[in-house]
């Protein structure tokens, strides 16, 4: 992924392999869990609740995978990255991931010396 500061040892559709038969395997491990022996048989009443289970499992790990990306991009953004660099790492423009995650940067965190002001301080009345 160019300009994402890091380098991957893998191409984009290795990693996209390599995910997708991790969140497959682990997505019917726990739709077994979910239903149980219960749905061991291989009737079609069975066949129907794996299905729907895995089904299921694979919604709540979509939702777990949104906060998940969320706290990623607060802990970028913590360690100074930019929206550029959050949108090349999320696969978005700078401006889709200003969309996606608006109010993550702040000025203050893109700046390392404090700004001055070009306003006056209010001075006390003089006695």
């Amino acid at each position: 992924m160019t300009g994402a500061h890091f380098t991957s040892r893998m191409t984009e559709g290795e990693i996209v392999l390599l995910v997708t038969d991790a969140v497959d395997e682990l997505s019917r491990r726990l739709a077994h869990d979910l239903v149980g022996a219960a749905h061991e048989s291989d009737d079609e009443h069975a066949a129907r609740g794996r299905a729907l289970a895995h089904l299921y499992v694979l919604v709540n790990l979509e939702q777990a995978v949104h906060r998940l990306e969320s706290r990623a991009a607060e802990a970028a953004a913590e360690a100074g990255a930019t929206y550029p660099e959050i949108g090349r790492a999320s696969n978005l423009s700078r401006q889709g991931a200003r969309r996606r995650w608006p109010g993550l940067i702040t000025n203050s965190m893109t700046t390392s010396t404090p700004e001055l002001s070009t306003h006056p301080t209010p001075r006390s009345p003089q006695p």
